[in-house]
């Protein structure tokens, strides 16, 4: 069986964050396992498609524990064991997340998450949305370039310093661009 791949542009973080750029994500199935590659931080789930129980309680992590399997054309995804430091909107390390990845055209996933935690609400709730396949949108690298004036700073110093025929100060004897 190849593998089954879909390129997915969406305008928030499965995993409950939304954000404002760095949207493209990436699922693929191979035999066994699912997995989704983000382009926000390069995180990658890798999800068994088996029915292997949850890792003990006692076993945290950022993105929690997920597995995964199938209902028809649907893809499931529960997620347990998050770290405290990592859960959403004030839930404790009891939250399970439930995903539903249901194909709703050949251009179109409908996304859903149900959130669960009986110590921070009353009851489970959910939220969902379309998601866009498209193919051309390719995962970027995640680059952080401090703020955004360290590469702008080092590319500038150095057209300076070729300007004036000589070689750019290291980075730690200037300030930011203009300051001196």
């Amino acid at each position: 069986m190849g593998a089954r791949v879909a390129h997915i542009r969406l305008d928030a973080r499965v995993g409950v964050r939304p954000a404002i750029y760095g949207n493209s994500y990436e699922i693929v199935q191979s035999p066994g396992w699912v997995a989704i590659r983000y382009e926000m931080v390069h995180e990658t789930r890798l999800i068994p498609l088996d029915s292997r129980p949850h890792a003990d309680a006692r076993i945290k992590s950022y993105m929690g524990d997920a597995r995964a399997h199938f209902e028809g054309s649907t893809l499931v995804v529960e997620t347990t064991n998050f770290k405290p430091q990592s859960t959403y909107r004030g839930a404790t390390a009891s939250l399970k997340l439930i995903e539903h990845f249901t194909p709703i055209s050949a251009k179109a996933v409908q996304w859903s998450v149900t959130l669960e935690d009986p110590h921070t609400w009353t009851r489970p709730w959910t939220f969902a949305m379309n998601l866009t396949k498209d193919s051309s949108q390719q995962i970027f690298e995640y680059g952080c370039t401090e703020g955004n004036y360290g590469l702008r700073d080092i590319l500038s110093a150095e057209r300076a310093a070729e300007k004036n025929g000589g070689a750019a100060k290291p980075a730690a004897s200037r300030g930011r661009a203009g300051e001196e």
